[in-house]
């Protein structure tokens, strides 16, 4: 299969070097020089153009920021974008983390050129994704999914499939970064607690993510906290923003309450009003120390 590979940030890059090692042909493209450059070391054609990059492909993954990238990248620019170059039949697997609403649209698109469309965000940071062990959480047509299994197969540890509706992937991907983001507020909030009494927030986050609280989540962003090591970013804070508000969206489109994610959505909004969006997502913990007027660590 040749595929093109959109987008080289944190995640796509490891994930298209993967692909790389495993022996499939790829052709990328991203915005910025370097990563293609990277890529095309290990054995990468590169694209000087979306619509390059995806021109011939038989399969096009897409790992790009956000609605709008994604919208320019696949469907806009003088030459149609990279939607327009592929060949009828050819699969589209989005794997970003993407508005329901975005998701249909794109299924729409895809169809009226002739394309297959697969919505696969994935869960796991840039260690896993490195290491192949992603979750992929995918939907779309069965038949679509069975052939790229094997990509799958490559970048992830478990391909979960959740029906034939490509936006049921996103919405668990969405469900699932607000269940990440309940727990760094919930971490930030109980460890300020415990600090604003004379313990140090890293003694009770060491105390709880290695007992009743020994899981990836906890462990790793509770650990990020303790320390206050919020750079490089694994995940960047205003993608943990995005995420909160795409999640609020999806729930008032089927009437579902969430009170929980107007508090997540505020609390967010006060650490991008400290320029703390381009941190890893745990520096959020730094809303509930500003609020208790409390140090940033403590011994």
């Amino acid at each position: 299969m040749n595929i093109g590979f959109l987008g080289l940030g944190t995640m796509g890059a490891p994930m298209a070097r993967n692909l790389l090692k495993a022996g499939f042909a790829l052709r990328v493209w991203n915005r910025s020089r370097g990563p293609v450059d990277a890529l095309t070391s290990a054995g990468a054609t590169p694209g000087a153009t979306p619509a390059a990059a995806a021109r011939g492909a038989d399969i096009l993954i897409a790992m790009l920021a956000d609605d709008d990238t994604s919208r320019a990248v696949l469907c806009e620019g003088d030459d149609g974008g990279a939607l327009g170059a592929l060949p009828r039949g050819a699969i589209v697997v989005n794997m970003a983390t993407v508005s329901l609403a975005f998701a249909r649209e794109m299924v729409a698109r895809c169809e009226s050129l002739g394309l297959r469309y697969l919505a696969a965000p994935v869960l796991g940071r840039v260690t896993v994704a490195e290491a192949g062990k992603l979750n992929i959480l995918v939907a779309g047509d069965t038949s679509v999914i069975d052939t790229v299994q094997p990509i799958f197969d490559v970048l992830g540890q478990r391909t979960w499939r959740f029906g034939d509706s490509p936006e049921r992937a996103n919405v668990v991907k969405l469900a699932a970064n607000f269940m990440i983001a309940s727990a760094i507020e919930s971490m930030s909030e109980a460890a300020a607690l415990a600090q604003g009494h004379g313990v140090a927030g890293a003694d009770f986050l060491d105390m709880m993510t290695t007992t009743i609280f020994a899981t990836p989540v906890y462990t790793g962003y509770g650990a990020a906290i303790a320390k206050e090591v919020f750079e490089p970013a694994g995940f960047k804070l205003a993608l943990g923003a995005k995420d909160v508000r795409l999640a609020l969206l999806a729930g008032e489109a089927a009437n579902v309450p969430m009170p929980f994610g107007t508090v997540l959505r505020d609390n967010h909004l006060d650490s991008l009003a400290h320029d703390e969006g381009q941190l890893d997502w745990a520096a959020l913990s730094r809303v509930a120390l500003r609020r208790a007027g409390l140090p940033r660590t403590q011994s």
